[in-house]
Parts: C-alpha cells; sequence; structure tokens
C-alpha cells in the first residue's frame, strides 16, 4: 500500500486530522495532483487557521500556478497567525517567502 492509500486509509478512522491531510496533501504535490492538494491546505486552514505549516505550503503552491497575488495573501495570513502563536521560526520562513515574491 502506497502512501496516499495508508494516509486515506488512517484519514476514515480520523477525517478530520489536519495533520494526515497536510501529509496527504503533500503527497498530492509530489505527485503533481495540485488541485487536490490545494483542496486539503484550504479544507485545514478554515478548519484550523493555527495549523501554520500549511499556509507556507498551499501559498508556495499558488506560486507555481501563477497565482502570485492569492499567494500573497496566505503568506500574510500565515505570517498573522506565527505571530499570534508566538511562532518565529515559521513567521521567518512566511517572512522571507512573501518577500521574495513581492520585492
Amino acid at each position: 500500500m502506497d502512501r496516499i492509500e495508508k494516509l486515506k486509509e488512517f484519514l476514515k478512522e480520523t477525517p478530520e486530522d489536519s495533520f494526515l491531510q497536510h501529509a496527504l496533501a503533500l503527497e498530492y504535490i509530489k505527485l503533481g495532483n495540485d488541485e487536490e492538494a490545494r483542496r486539503l491546505f484550504e479544507i485545514v486552514l478554515n478548519r484550523e487557521p493555527g495549523y501554520i505549516g500549511s499556509y507556507y505550503h498551499l501559498a508556495r503552491l499558488l506560486e507555481r500556478k501563477g497565482d502570485n497575488d492569492a499567494a500573497v495573501k496566505v503568506y500574510e495570513k500565515g505570517m498573522e497567525e506565527a505571530k499570534k502563536a508566538g511562532n518565529n521560526h515559521a513567521y521567518g520562513e512566511l517572512r522571507g517567502a512573501y518577500e521574495e515574491l513581492i520585492f
């Protein structure tokens, strides 16, 4: 059983597990299925805005798709959430990617 199938099996038991959905989204990115990855990241962030890691990956995905305006908004929201959580490392990564995009 491959990783995607394993993650889907785990999600049957806990369908709203943000960690599992985030991990599944990353697997979809590896396969080039950006639409499904985006859908999962958005589900995670709508349900759990403090799941900071998903902001970076969603914004990078949007950048790859050429949707820089949406990526900027995701980076900004991620920085806001990272600041709230006191997660300076995540804030720094998000800010670095954000500045790289806008400058």
